[in-house]
């Protein structure tokens, strides 16, 4: 199973989330010229966060991202020092991708 790596920082009540998801992202045309078959391509198609159970960020995606993806993201006013940022990332094929991070 991959894994999603996260770093979270608050400062002066901006929470800056940084992740990465280690996702090989393999691409129709990709899927198509490795195995003749569009249908094994895959990549992720759903990403979330959530602090204290609640989501906080939520976004869906398409094939258009590299390998390994890098997400930033910039929340004002939500989360503590501490606290956990938790993410979760479905790819096509229905694998789930985890990982979280504690809020610095």
């Amino acid at each position: 199973m991959s894994k999603i790596k996260v770093k979270a920082k608050l400062k002066g009540g901006m929470l800056k989330v940084k992740a990465m998801a280690k996702h090989e992202m393999s691409t129709y045309n990709i899927a198509e010229k490795k195995t003749g078959n569009r249908d094994n391509a895959n990549f992720i198609t759903h990403i979330s966060a959530t602090i204290n159970g609640e989501t906080v960020w939520d976004m869906s995606t398409s094939q258009f991202l590299s390998k390994n993806p890098i997400f930033k993201f910039n929340l004002k006013g939500i989360g503590a020092k501490g606290d956990k940022v938790v993410m979760v990332a479905v790819d096509r094929k229905g694998n789930t991708l985890k990982g979280k991070g504690k809020i610095k």
